[in-house]
């Protein structure tokens, strides 16, 4: 599998809240994904789980510029 010693994720984990009247929505990052070899499935890894409203999103890694995961307003609305 991909996620072997040392390897880095392929996904950001998030959970994501609506925002106020249409606004962005709120992205906090909960945990990390890896892909499975055969491009058929991933691995997730959770480091908390959220209870209550809003959903959870699994992304592609993209490499932030100020090394910040947990964003708010980022993405696509909830």
């Amino acid at each position: 599998m991909a996620q072997s010693k040392g390897s880095k994720p392929t996904h950001g984990v998030f959970h994501v809240r609506e925002g106020k009247k249409g606004g962005k929505g709120f992205w906090t990052r909960i945990g990390a994904a890896w892909m499975h070899d055969d491009s058929k499935g991933l691995n997730i890894m959770f480091d908390l789980f959220p209870v209550g409203d809003g959903k959870i999103v699994v992304r592609v890694e993209e490499p932030k510029s100020n090394g910040d995961t947990a964003t708010e307003g980022e993405g696509e609305q909830a």
